[in-house]
């Protein structure tokens, strides 16, 4: 079976991982389409590339998610000659569209990726571009169960499977010791709850500032540390200042991929606490994941995907509910034990669930189902 995968998501040196887990498989090349910059995000090389085809190919409209697209993609695609074409893609937007095209004329099956876990009609053209899509794909992979059932709304009846876009790497994401880590962040003798995130309203930030500043406020050894960039952080400055724990408050703007596992290691406690709006919920959650992989436990709020993902492996608490999730820090902060058992119940979570080699296999289940291939003996 030959794969030619196009994704912009895996300019990102962690999340190609994948891609070789998925080569490792016995009669299976998986080719990538990637840009060389997406947006502000630099292709990340990484030593793995050399084990599959790899095309780094100009992009245009680089940044804007649904309009993006590659110029003489075609070319790519006659040198590659798949036997399937994977768009990491959702189905509303040009790139899809415009390969799926390509690939009817050529006569190679598709299947598309979607994340969108809200119903929602498109403008013209866009409405135009999901119908052709959803009725001419062979399959569509979902990164959530609400995803997968917008999808059958819309009435796309192909296969269609639950498997999130990218895995985490049990060989990256390691419980590991991070004292130089802590030092760096002035975390050393201090119990550290974390986000790693957009810093963005619809992400809860105001009910975790909320929520946290009690604890802080009566131990001087917590801190609350807050990882990424975005309009929220004015509003998270002036909270921290007003409640008097701006001390105690610790911003990190930026992080490149090769830190979040140290990150995630120097970490207590790592929370997600978005709120659903009328336009978004949370679609996964990926940083539960690593963190769970580290064995920092995790809490997250009922919104869209993150029960999902964390199970019975860490602490939910509805969405919005500040006193809630006050009260699951206060445990967690003052009981070393309860970290620790969250945190190996999470880490057992991932290993079953979400590493990229199984991540990987469902992949392929999919693929040899489309492409009528049995599996190896």
């Amino acid at each position: 079976m030959r794969v030619l995968m196009v994704s912009k998501a895996n300019v990102t040196a962690s999340y190609r991982t994948k891609l070789a887990y998925l080569n490792r498989t016995p009669g299976l090349t998986v080719g990538l389409v990637v840009p060389s910059r997406w947006g502000k995000l630099p292709f990340e090389p990484m030593k793995e590339d050399a084990s599959y085809p790899l095309y780094l190919w100009p992009i245009w409209f680089s940044g804007h998610n649904h309009l993006h697209r590659y110029p003489r993609i075609a070319r790519v695609i006659r040198e590659f000659r798949p036997d399937l074409i994977h768009l990491d893609e959702e189905h509303y937007s040009v790139v899809t569209w415009e390969i799926t095209r390509i690939a009817l004329r050529l006569g190679i099956p598709t299947l598309f990726f979607t994340w969108q876990n809200i119903y929602k009609r498109y403008p013209w053209p866009f409405s135009a571009m999901e119908r052709l899509v959803l009725t001419s794909a062979r399959a569509a992979i979902a990164g959530n169960q609400e995803a997968l059932d917008v999808l059958r709304k819309k009435g796309f009846t192909a296969p269609a499977r639950v498997i999130p876009q990218f895995g985490t790497d049990d060989e990256i994401f390691v419980p590991a010791e991070a004292a130089a880590t802590r030092s760096r962040l002035g975390l050393e003798g201090t119990v550290a709850i974390g986000y790693v995130g957009r810093l963005i309203a619809e992400k809860g930030l105001d009910d975790l500032m909320a929520a946290a500043a009690p604890l802080l406020a009566q131990d001087p050894s917590v801190r609350l540390v807050l990882v990424g960039s975005g309009p929220w952080r004015v509003k998270g400055e002036q909270t921290a200042s007003r409640e008097g724990i701006a001390a105690q408050v610790v911003w990190v703007s930026w992080l490149a991929s090769g830190e979040m596992p140290q990150l995630m290691n120097a970490l207590d406690i790592v929370v997600l606490p978005s709120r659903t709006t009328a336009s978004w919920k949370e679609q996964f959650g990926r940083v539960l994941t690593e963190a769970m992989a580290t064995k920092t436990p995790v809490v997250g709020s009922s919104s869209g995907e993150i029960p999902g993902v964390i199970g019975d492996a860490g602490w939910i608490f509805p969405e919005g509910d500040i006193a809630e999730l006050g009260r699951i820090l206060e445990r967690l902060v003052h009981e070393p034990a309860e970290r620790q058992r969250w945190g190996e119940r999470g880490y057992q979570r991932v290993r079953r669930h979400y590493t990229q080699a199984a991540v990987a296999e469902a992949t392929v289940s999919l693929y040899r189902e489309i492409l009528g291939a049995p599996s190896p003996s």
